[in-house]
């Protein structure tokens, strides 16, 4: 099978977790007699220097003409005070939206021989969830502004009945595969996006009668991720939610740096590790490239390349299960290098 993948490897770590990535993708694509071709293209920080836009139309027509986008990470504190559309996240946000990458999709999955999870052992075992958040609409790309004096400042957040059904399909049919329960988290107590949230997904689920379906208002979901995080199968969430929830997740998994994530749209996806860009840790050979080996093994799932996937997933257990990980994840005293990670993936999958 051969595939064609637009690459933005990004900034900070961003280069060292991609080229570790598409060293296991290219062991996967031997094995299995795939072609895979990666396209490399300016995203982020790098783009803004040399092409004065951080996310250029080139970058954005390639990505639409690949069959889907493997991203590193995007953000550069160098840039945190340019204007409002000259910001590297600004133009991922300008990404998802041209390419209509509605629903991210973040697994949550704790593996029992990590142990930097300050939450207890017993509540960890066999957390297994994944966050469907909606990733175009809310208040990230909502209109906003400051007053002519600058002292005030308004971001909107708008969600059309459209924006919240498509994304719950996606939820309940997913959820149907799983332990069939779906969480709304929102805040319609407060807020009257979130009461149109709650209507309309309280209309999908009635087609889905298998599917149990609760609420939880934000502050209190995000108690329970870390009191009863087992409690959760399938969560469905806005924009702003989800970014945070998954965030504080990762604390669950040991690592912000082991979660991968899926954005799915009408015709393309994108795949990318949750965190940043953690400059602090750029050209140190330090940053965990699990998150993004994961969101490789999601592209390989997207793809209908199951099989493929599996090893891929075997191969990053097997590399946790010796040990072999960045000092995030283990002592620093035992820890392994980013390739190093990578090298061990890609000898498990190649002795296959």
């Amino acid at each position: 099978m051969k595939k064609n993948i637009s690459v933005i490897e990004g900034d900070g770590i961003g280069p060292e977790i991609i080229r570790q990535t598409i060293k296991v993708l290219n062991s996967i694509a031997i094995k299995y007699g795939h072609d895979f071709h990666y396209k490399n293209i300016l995203a982020g920080s790098k783009a803004i220097e040399k092409l004065g836009d951080p996310m250029p139309k080139e970058t954005i027509d390639n990505c639409l003409k690949s069959d889907a986008v493997l991203f590193g990470c995007i953000g550069d504190p160098k840039h945190d005070h340019n204007p409002i559309g000259m910001r590297p996240e600004d133009g991922l946000l300008k990404l998802r939206k041209k390419m209509n990458l509605y629903c991210n999709i973040r697994p949550i999955v704790v593996f029992p021989k990590l142990d930097k999870s300050p939450i207890k052992k017993e509540l960890l075992n066999g957390v297994d969830f994944i966050i469907y958040r909606e990733l175009t609409g809310g208040i990230y790309f909502g209109e906003k502004g400051r007053s002519k004096n600058g002292e005030k400042a308004y971001d909107y957040c708008i969600y059309s009945k459209s924006e919240i059904e498509r994304i719950g399909e996606m939820a309940f049919k997913a959820a149907l595969f799983r332990k069939k329960k779906v969480t709304l988290v929102d805040k319609a107590n407060v807020l009257e996006t979130s009461r149109l949230w709650r209507e309309v997904i309280k209309k999908i689920s009635l087609d889905y009668p298998d599917v149990s379906l609760d609420f939880l208002y934000v502050d209190n979901a995000s108690m329970q991720i870390i009191m009863n995080p087992k409690k959760f199968d399938i969560i469905l969430t806005d924009n702003m939610f989800g970014d945070i929830l998954s965030d504080e997740s990762s604390v669950l998994a040991s690592s912000v740096g082991l979660l991968p994530s899926a954005s799915i749209g009408d015709c393309k996806s994108m795949f990318e590790p949750i965190h940043g860009s953690y400059p602090q840790a750029k050209g140190k050979n330090i940053a965990n490239p699990l998150g993004c080996i994961l969101s490789g093994s999601m592209m390989l799932e997207y793809f209908g390349m199951h099989q493929e996937k599996n090893l891929l997933e075997k191969a990053v257990k097997n590399s946790i299960e010796k040990k072999i990980c960045t000092p995030d994840v283990i002592d620093s005293k035992l820890s392994s290098t980013t390739e190093e990670v990578g090298d061990c993936i890609e000898k498990y999958i190649i002795n296959q």
